[in-house]
């Protein structure tokens, strides 16, 4: 897209008011049609809905630097495309530079999702490849990579709405084909290898915050922060809602694992 593109995409595209995330296998559609946009892991044993809920957009999370074995297209990928493990989640790392995989995202894995309804994606694992990419070549290569697949992607559904978890590195060259940037852990996180929820450093905090400002001062695009609090704390959820809309951006909040529906994002307090 060039630039006057992304005005007619920006204009062809809802503002972004509020969005939520869940990766259970039974979605309470009821709950998150009070959303405006939703993403789903869409591996659940569910279809969504056809004749209710017009005003929600649905969207499928997507991991594109990693996989695992019960993803459907994963017994058609090239054995030589993985090139590493993430011990932490236990799954594989694939080699974004390798040829033929733009194409493949695009057909095997993307094509099957807007045919089952889904309007966009939710982009993630998008800097998995600095897990094994050692060296400057190499970094730069999976790089590349990763931007050739937003664009294949882009190529075949120029309508779907893309958000990218993180992903800022790409973002000069493929802003204008993302609706969205979202990250992890503003001010409450979750430790998949301690199990347990953890309070942000002020460190991490700041650089984040600072990537928000580039990404809103640059590009024009919304930004989303995701953060963690126990599913019973429901304090926690809307402290951390209030402190994320004070920093201007878009909140989301709930469990580790997202398997639980908040709505505390869309209180107006």
């Amino acid at each position: 897209m060039t630039s006057c593109a992304r005005c007619a995409y920006a204009r062809s595209s809802p503002a972004l008011r509020n969005i939520a995330f869940f990766y259970g296998n039974t979605p309470d559609f009821s709950e998150l049609e009070k959303y405006q946009f939703v993403v789903l892991e869409p591996s659940g044993q569910f279809k969504l809905p056809t004749n209710r809920g017009q005003g929600t957009h649905w969207l499928a999370y997507v991991s594109v630097g990693e996989v695992t074995s019960l993803r459907d297209y994963y017994s058609a990928m090239p054995k030589n495309w993985v090139v590493g493990r993430n011990t932490e989640w236990g799954s594989e790392l694939i080699d974004q530079g390798a040829p033929g995989w733009p194409v493949f995202f695009a057909e095997r894995v993307i094509a099957p999702l807007v045919q089952s309804g889904y309007r966009g994606f939710f982009f993630d694992t998008l800097d998995s490849y600095q897990l094994f990419a050692t060296d400057e070549k190499t970094r730069l290569r999976n790089q590349r990579g990763l931007i050739a697949v937003i664009r294949e992607v882009n190529k075949h559904f120029p309508s779907a709405k893309i958000i990218l978890n993180r992903g800022f590195e790409l973002l000069p060259q493929i802003h204008d084909q993302v609706y969205a940037v979202a990250f992890e852990s503003l001010f409450k996180g979750w430790s998949e290898a301690r199990g347990m929820y953890v309070d942000v450093p002020q460190d991490d905090r700041s650089w984040l915050l600072d990537r928000a400002r580039i990404v809103k001062r640059n590009y024009g695009l919304p930004v989303i922060a995701i953060d963690y609090c126990a599913p019973a704390d429901k304090q926690c959820a809307h402290d951390v809602v209030r402190r994320i809309r004070g920093d201007g951006l878009i909140p989301y909040v709930s469990d580790g694992h997202l398997l639980t529906i908040n709505l505390a994002a869309l209180s107006k307090d």
